[in-house]
C-alpha cells in the first residue's frame, strides 16, 4: 500500500462521514480544530488513561492498541470490556447519536481487529455518547462487516491511486472543521458555471 502500510481504525469513520475530508486529513495532512474536534480530543484524553479494572462482573481495559494483519488496520481502543465470556469494544464520542452510521463502522473495525487478536467472534460493540451519557448498541452483523470491508478497500484505493474525491455539500458539512478549506458549495457552483457565448 505504498506509504500506507496500515489504515487507522478512525479513518473508516472519517471516510464514511466524507471521503473528501478523509483525503484532506490523511493524504494532504490538513487539519483544523473547531469546537467539536476540541471537545472530542478532550474526551479522548480523559478516556485514554491506560489501565484495567474490574467493575462488578465486567473486566475493562482502556487505551490498548488493536491491529489486524488481514485488513491492515491499526488503532487505539477507547475501552474494551469482557463480561459473561463475551468481549466487545466501546467507542467514545462527544455528542449524541447522529443520523449517519460512521461511528458504527469504527466499532466494527475494532471488532475485526479483536477477532483476529483473540480468536473469538465479536457479536456486539457499543458507542458511548458523552452528551447523552448513553451507550448505543452496535450489532456486528454480516452487513456491517461487509460495509466495513468495502470501506477499507475504498480507503486503500484512495491512498494508493492519488485520485482526490470531489467535495459534495451535505448538511453535515456545517459542523466540519475543514469547511473553510473545502468550500463544498463553491465547488458545486463552479461546476455548474458556464460562460455565456
Amino acid at each position: 500500500m505504498n506509504d500506507f502500510d496500515y489504515i487507522s481504525i478512525a479513518t473508516l469513520n472519517q471516510y464514511s462521514y466524507c471521503p473528501h475530508r478523509c483525503w484532506r486529513m490523511s493524504c494532504a495532512g490538513e487539519f483544523t480544530d473547531n469546537q467539536y474536534t476540541i471537545e472530542g480530543t478532550s474526551l479522548h484524553d480523559r478516556v485514554h488513561t491506560m489501565g484495567e479494572i474490574n467493575r462488578d462482573e465486567t473486566w475493562q481495559v482502556r487505551a490498548i492498541w488493536l491491529k489486524s494483519e488481514r485488513y491492515k488496520l491499526i488503532g487505539k481502543s477507547d475501552l474494551i470490556e469482557s463480561a459473561e465470556g463475551e468481549i466487545y469494544p466501546v467507542e467514545y464520542k462527544r455528542g449524541r447519536k447522529g443520523e449517519w452510521d460512521n461511528d458504527e463502522l469504527q466499532v466494527c473495525a475494532q471488532a475485526l481487529c479483536l477477532e483476529e487478536m483473540t480468536g473469538k467472534n465479536i457479536a456486539t460493540g457499543y458507542v458511548y455518547y458523552a452528551q447523552s451519557h448513553q451507550r448505543q448498541l452496535v450489532e456486528i452483523s454480516e452487513g456491517l462487516r461487509q460495509e466495513a470491508i468495502a470501506t477499507i478497500s475504498a480507503i486503500t484505493a484512495l491512498f494508493t491511486q492519488g485520485i482526490i474525491p470531489q467535495p459534495v455539500y451535505k448538511p453535515r458539512c456545517k459542523g466540519c472543521s475543514l469547511y473553510s478549506q473545502c468550500l463544498p458549495q463553491a465547488t458545486e457552483k463552479v461546476s455548474r458555471y458556464q460562460e455565456v457565448s
